[in-house]
Order: structure tokens, then C-alpha cells, then sequence
């Protein structure tokens, strides 16, 4: 049995006859692009046309993402650069199975348990966000140079050729820049180099102004030469000597010694389709995939798109999977993550009859299961930050996530190379039951310790079908990152969207803690609302969020593939 070929949910669905819920409306629904050949899609303009560029130069699906990553690590820092980390999903058109690459930033070695409380054993504001104690070891660039190693085409130095380019020649600042830039003033300012790079003497740059960043086209210049020289050469001697004289924890030995890891993807069948996604230390895989089982035959198309019975069983299968990840995920090579349970048909059955479709349950009534009951089901083996996707013309395809976390990451920028340093190390537990930047609670899987990686949202995904390439999706986003990847796979799937307007349609989110119902507020009717609230949802209207694109296969073999109308995004094909 496919992981999601469940019998037919039992849950009996509320009759809303007199109301109309149909279309879904949206402020911007973009129009996807349409190409014969091969297609990127980032969050970007610029970092989409330096994708392409290597396309139309005999690249690959790898090297394109490869030269993509490096772009948005000019153009757009404050998501994500090569002072961060993230994860990748391959899919190679020749062989049925996938595989996922690990270049997570990972805990300093001498980071420690409670190394953000205080001695009263409380949790001080912003450490693990702002300045150097918030940094933890970077992964893109040896991820970014592994996976190129084993399945890229063109040279290296030609991947990382568009970037040295974007950070010599600048690029215009946008008001998305201009914005996160205000959000993080602070911080900025709260570190020289940073001040010196992104702002002009302390003061913001403006909409249309040129930044250039001389000090990271030369870094990236050596990174183009010999990549381990961030690890293990002058770009690390640079690094660990600048945390050595501010508190940071990071090392020479720290960087020398960091390796990405190869892991198994996790993977469940969907109708026709076959969903592969990241697996722990990501919990993005594995909530999505729980969420689907959660929903199970459920057929939406033929209730409407957005039928509040739709939104909220949504809801409380999004309720039960964020309770068991504060509880179960972390990192599997420190604590046992019980995957194959948590994605198991038969848990999915038993977790979907709490559900009543009459009311909402408080999330305080929704805990995670005790680890007896979950151990009774097994399966047999099957905000800021960005998302890029690229399909080559042999329909390879490559789904990456990577990100320096909060917007520009600890507002920690390395003297005299340019490299915006993550605050990775708040997507650990500083304590069980805090909440992190992004309201996510943990405990004791996801503590810290030397060496272990944070739990993470992203959630890089590729869809099959008979073992060919049906669609690849991603996207920023913090904790909304799961359920945003979900209903973009939903609504291409469940809903026949085309690209364009499956990462338009308005969203919904709901992370169990807080308890509330996260709405766009062009997303939902009155009515709908109303329905919602009646049922005892706490909706609360959220300015919209998430920054997601997809490529799919049509029917006729071509691509159609579309960036978010909430970034600045763009798809690039050929």
C-alpha cells in the first residue's frame, strides 16, 4: 500500500449548501512560463537569467542550480547565501530514485546545551538571533561543490563566473531589499562590516541605488579557483579570526572538519504521483507527506476549492503534524527521528479520527502521541530564506532550499570578504518549550550540541510519475514553509492549477502553537470566515508570506513554471 492509498477518510463533512465557495481570489495570479526546453525559477530575476545562462551553455539541472545559488547569495543576501546552509532534493531522469543532500549549518564545537540562558535558567532575548554567538558552521559552499562534483557537467569556475559578475557590477536594489534592510537595521548597525556593505556610511540605500559588493567578488573568486578555501584557506583563517575576537564560537577546526551529508529522501505515493521530499534533520518531508496521509482520499476538487470542510480538515491534520514534530524531530544523527512511523498509513488513521469536522479542537487538546502508541506503526522503507528549481532538457531536475535564517542572519558580515553570516543556531530548542524566532516550539530531540543540526522547515520537493518528472516546488518561509509546499502541490494535483496559479492562490497556515488559524487577507470570503470561526478556528488575518515557484511537466512534455507574485521572482527557460 502507497503511503498515501488510504481507504476513504470516515470523517462524515458538514452540508454548506447555501454558500458558494469555488474560485479562489487572489490580489496577483501570474501567468507561467511556457518553454520547450529547459527552465529555472528563483526567487530573483537576475539569479534565474544566471541559471539559464549555464542552461544554454550545455550545463545541467546541477550546474544550473549551482550557478543559480551563488546568485541569489549576491542579489539576494538577506534570504540566503554562502554564509548559510540548506538542503537538495536531485532527481535524475534515468533512474527511479532520488537523493538528498544535506549542507545544513551545524553547531559549533563548542556550542553547549544552555548556552543562551541566563543564570536564572531563562532564555536571553536575541542571543541566538543577533551577533556572533548566533552563527553556526556554514555547508553552501561544500554542499553547492559536492553535489558538482559528482553529477555536474561544466566547470566550476563557470558556475560561480555570473555571481563574481553580480557583486562587481552591482545590481539595483529593489524595495524587497530596501525593506528587509529596515527590518534589521539594528543589527546591521550593530557590526561594522555589515554597516559598510549594506548600507551607505549607516545610511539605507534607496529603491533603484547600485549595490556592489567588491570584498564578495573577490571571495567568490577564490571560490571559483579552489572551493575549500572557504574551509580550509585564507576565507577560513578570516572567519575564525574574527569569532575568536568577538565572542563567536565558530573554528578553524569547526570549518575544516564540516562535510555534507548524502541521505535517503522520504517518499510516499499520492494518487498517481510519487512525492519524494527532505528528510530529518528537515521535518519538511515528513510533515508534508504526514499532512497528506492525514487528508487521504479526500476529494477537494469536487467540493471547491477553499470549502470551509476542505480548510478545515487542512487545519487539523496541520494541528496533529506540528504538535508531533515538536516532539519527535530532530537530528537523526544525535536522536532516533521515528520516520517511517510518523509517515505510516495506519498512524494516519488512527490520528485522523480525533478529528471532528463540527469543531475545531484547542491545540492545548492536541498533543503529540506517546512514543508507546507511535512505535505500534511501521511502513516498509519507500520568512527569509529562498527556493530555486531548474529542469534541464533530459528532464533532470534539481529542488533546492537554502537560507542564513532571519533576515541578513546575525547581521554578521567577516571583514574584508563580504560573507553575511547565518543565525542558524535559533532553529535549535535554546530551551524545551521556547519558541523560536518563527514561533516553533521543541525539546529535547531538537536541544543543542556540538556538531548537530538544527531542525528545519525546508522543504525541497519533486513529484513523479511512473517514475518521470511531473513537478518540482519549494519555498521560503520559516514554519510556513511546510504548509505553503503543501497546498502548491495540492492545487497542481488535487486541483488541476497550472503552475502560475497554484503558487498564486491565496494560503493558509497553521503551526499548532500558536493556536491560530493564519489567513492572506485577500485569501477568504466573509462567509468562509464566518464558517471558520463558527467552528471555533481563531483566524487571524496575516499580511500574505511565503515566496514559493514550481515547474511542471504538461501533459505534452513541455514546462510551465512560475515565481510567487508575492517576491520579486522570476522563471527563465528556453
Amino acid at each position: 500500500m502507497g503511503i498515501f492509498s488510504v481507504a476513504r477518510s470516515p470523517l462524515t463533512f458538514i452540508s454548506i449548501s447555501a454558500i458558494a465557495f469555488a474560485q479562489p481570489a487572489t490580489a496577483a495570479f501570474v501567468t507561467p512560463l511556457r518553454s520547450q526546453r529547459a527552465m529555472v525559477v528563483s526567487a530573483h530575476p537576475l539569479a534565474s537569467q544566471a541559471g539559464l545562462e549555464i542552461l544554454r551553455q550545455g550545463g545541467n539541472a546541477v550546474d544550473a542550480a549551482v550557478a543559480t545559488t551563488f546568485a541569489i547569495s549576491v542579489v539576494e543576501p538577506f534570504s540566503a547565501g554562502i554564509g548559510g546552509g540548506g538542503f537538495l532534493l536531485l532527481h535524475q531522469a534515468n533512474k527511479a530514485d532520488m537523493q538528498a543532500l544535506d549542507f545544513r549549518e551545524r553547531a559549533p564545537l563548542k556550542a553547549t546545551r544552555n548556552m543562551y540562558l541566563d543564570a536564572q535558567g531563562k532564555v536571553r532575548p536575541d542571543a541566538s538571533i543577533d551577533g556572533y554567538l548566533s552563527v553556526g558552521v556554514p555547508g553552501t559552499v561544500a554542499g553547492l561543490y559536492q553535489v558538482h562534483r559528482q553529477y555536474g557537467k561544466l566547470p566550476w569556475a563557470k558556475l560561480v563566473a555570473p555571481s563574481i559578475r553580480y557583486a562587481q557590477d552591482g545590481f539595483v536594489v529593489s524595495q524587497k531589499f530596501v525593506n528587509a534592510v529596515e527590518i534589521r537595521k539594528k543589527a546591521i548597525l550593530n557590526n561594522r562590516a555589515a554597516t559598510q556593505v549594506f548600507t551607505r556610511n549607516g545610511k539605507p540605500y534607496a529603491v533603484g541605488d547600485k549595490l556592489v559588493q567588491r570584498d564578495l567578488a573577490k571571495t567568490l573568486q577564490q571560490i571559483a579557483v579552489n572551493p575549500q578555501s572557504f574551509y580550509t584557506g585564507n576565507i577560513a583563517s578570516a572567519i575564525a579570526s574574527d569569532m575568536a575576537k568577538n565572542g563567536g564560537l565558530i573554528t578553524l577546526e569547526d570549518l575544516k572538519t564540516y562535510k555534507p551529508i548524502w541521505r535517503t529522501p522520504v517518499c510516499g505515493t499520492f494518487r498517481q504521483a510519487r512525492v519524494c521530499s527532505m528528510p530529518p534533520p528537515s521535518s519538511g518531508g515528513v510533515h508534508l507527506l504526514q499532512i497528506l496521509n492525514l487528508i487521504g482520499n479526500t476529494d477537494f476538487k469536487a467540493q471547491g476549492w477553499h470549502n470551509p470542510n476542505v480548510l478545515h480538515l487542512m487545519v487539523e491534520a496541520m494541528r496533529i503534524a506540528y504538535a508531533d514534530r515538536s516532539e519527535y524531530l530532530g537530528d537523526p544523527d544525535f536522536v532516533k527521528v521515528p520516520v517511517q512511523q510518523l509517515i505510516s498509513p495506519e498512524y494516519a488513521a488512527l490520528r485522523r479520527k480525533e478529528i471532528q469536522m463540527d469543531r475545531a479542537r484547542a491545540s492545548t487538546q492536541v498533543k503529540p502521541v506517546d512514543k508507546a502508541t507511535l512505535e505500534r506503526f511501521t511502513t516498509k522503507e519507500s520568512p527569509d530564506t529562498s527556493h530555486l528549481t531548474v529542469v534541464d532538457a533530459q528532464r533532470n531536475a534539481v529542488s533546492l532550499t537554502f537560507t542564513v535564517n532571519y533576515g541578513f542572519g546575525s547581521g554578521v558580515v567577516t571583514p574584508g570578504t563580504g560573507i553575511l553570516l547565518n543565525d542558524e543556531m535559533d532553529d535549535f530548542a535554546a530551551a524545551p518549550g521556547v519558541p523560536n524566532a518563527y514561533g516553533l516550539v521543541g525539546g529535547d530531540a531538537n536541544a543543542i550540541a556540538p556538531r548537530k543540526t538544527p531542525l528545519s522547515s525546508m522543504t525541497p520537493t519533486i513529484v513523479t510519475q511512473n517514475n518521470r518528472l511531473k513537478m518540482a516546488t519549494g519555498a521560503p518561509g520559516g514554519s510556513t514553509i511546510i504548509t505553503t509546499v503543501l497546498q502548491v502541490i495540492l492545487n497542481v494535483l488535487a486541483y488541476d492549477m497550472d503552475a502560475g496559479a497554484a503558487v498564486s492562490a491565496p494560503r493558509i497556515h497553521h503551526q499548532w502553537l500558536p493556536d491560530e488559524l493564519r489567513v492572506e487577507p485577500f485569501g477568504l470570503d466573509i462567509a468562509t470566515i464566518t464558517e471558520l470561526r463558527r467552528r471555533g478556528h481563531k483566524v487571524e488575518e496575516r499580511s500574505p508570506w511565503g515566496n514559493a515557484n514550481a515547474i511542471v511537466v504538461t501533459s505534452d512534455g513541455k514546462l510551465e513554471g512560475a515565481a510567487d507574485p508575492r517576491g520579486e521572482g522570476a522563471a527563465s527557460g528556453y
